[in-house]
């Protein structure tokens, strides 16, 4: 966990670091890409730290945005979920992987941004599916920003293997 913390930005881990971090950079110019062509993005984390950074980036950039990780209550989550929809102005959502993954509809997005991969494709897949839902009218742009040389680019060769292999032995 560690390693994957550092991976997309060493302050997680190393609070003293006064560096920049690439992805962060590399996210926050396809984010502003993004809101100056009109689309409405959808960020996920697993880790509620990294939303936090990100969310001090885009008041920063006088961004609105919304905000949900897991210790929201259904009232909040709800709001949030609402505002998102139906405010036009607001054109980011960040959202906690574990907490945003299931339950509900995000239609007004048309980009998904994963900042991290998570061990089990599939909980990635159900973030990813938030913004493609019934009501969906336009395509949705998927993205995972992976950093090169460290634990997540072999999250993702393993996630690739295994998902060879099983379709090796599906066809046999």
């Amino acid at each position: 966990m560690h390693l994957r913390q550092l991976a997309l930005n060493p302050k997680l881990k190393e609070h003293e670091y006064e560096g920049s971090s690439g992805k962060d950079e590399e996210i926050i110019h396809m984010l502003m890409r993004a809101i100056e062509n009109g689309h409405k993005i959808l960020l996920f984390s697993q880790f509620v730290g990294y939303l936090k950074n990100i969310s001090e980036i885009l008041k920063e950039q006088h961004i609105e945005f919304c905000y949900l990780d897991g210790s929201m209550d259904e009232k909040d989550r709800a709001e949030q979920i609402d505002l998102f929809q139906e405010n036009a102005n607001i054109k980011v959502f960040l959202l906690s992987l574990r907490a945003g993954n299931s339950g509900f509809n995000l239609t007004a997005a048309d980009y998904v941004f994963l900042a991290d991969p998570w061990w089990n494709p599939f909980t990635m897949k159900q973030a990813e599916d938030r913004a493609h839902r019934i009501g969906q009218n336009r395509t949705v742009m998927s993205y995972k920003f992976i950093t090169k040389n460290t634990i997540e680019e072999k999250i993702l060769s393993l996630q690739q293997r295994k998902n060879q292999i099983g379709r090796e032995y599906h066809t046999r």
